[in-house]
């Protein structure tokens, strides 16, 4: 899928403009240990004191796990998501121990450290020529009831793992939408000093 409609405002390695989130997937299988490949590169993310937040549970296509899996998102992203070839649930602790204690404390930065980890699981899977969508579109409850995620954990989202398929394996009214995305600009995202954006 060409990405020349993707233009940075500033010099940045070029993954990060040609990196983006299809709906449209093939039938490709994902192995394991491919796909560990990519939670390895989100084991190394930065976090705040260490504490590592992060939980990654996971299906692969063609398993009853990840028919569970897709049944937990709403009835739009079943309807694409049931062609990726693994579906991830991002989950993180909501608690953490400063270094050098065991008391359990509110851990405020650990949905923050979870989507650097998310980021780099992306960049890795691009990098590693496969796709991804993360999606806020699942039932966040009943993903914690069916899948056991005990308090003090939080779910976070889903994501759908898979190659690159044709735009046209998707539904009408979603094949315009099957482009890279655009961002704001830096000048609303970004300002010196006091908030002013």
């Amino acid at each position: 899928m060409p990405t020349s409609n993707r233009v940075a405002e500033h010099p940045i390695h070029e993954q990060f403009t040609q990196r983006w989130s299809p709906r449209a997937f093939t039938d490709a299988t994902l192995d394991k240990p491919t796909l560990l490949s990519f939670f390895e590169a989100a084991r190394w993310a930065p976090s705040a004191y260490n504490a590592q937040p992060w939980r990654f549970l996971f299906a692969l296509r063609g398993t009853p796990e990840f028919e569970r899996y897709l049944s937990l998102l709403v009835e739009f992203n079943q309807g694409w998501a049931k062609h990726a070839a693994a579906l991830v649930v991002i989950v993180s602790k909501t608690t953490f121990a400063a270094p050098g204690s065991t008391e359990e404390k509110p851990a405020p930065t650990h949905a923050f450290d979870t989507g650097a980890a998310w980021g780099q699981l992306a960049l890795q899977a691009h990098l590693s020529g496969w796709h991804t969508h993360g999606m806020s579109g699942l039932d966040f409850e009943r993903a914690r009831t069916e899948l056991k995620i005990p308090e003090g954990y939080a779910v976070q989202a889903m994501v759908a793992i898979g190659k690159l398929g044709d735009k046209a394996s998707l539904v009408d009214y979603l094949q315009a939408k099957e482009v890279p995305s655009q961002r704001e600009p830096l000048s609303k995202l970004v300002a010196e000093g006091d908030f002013s954006l």
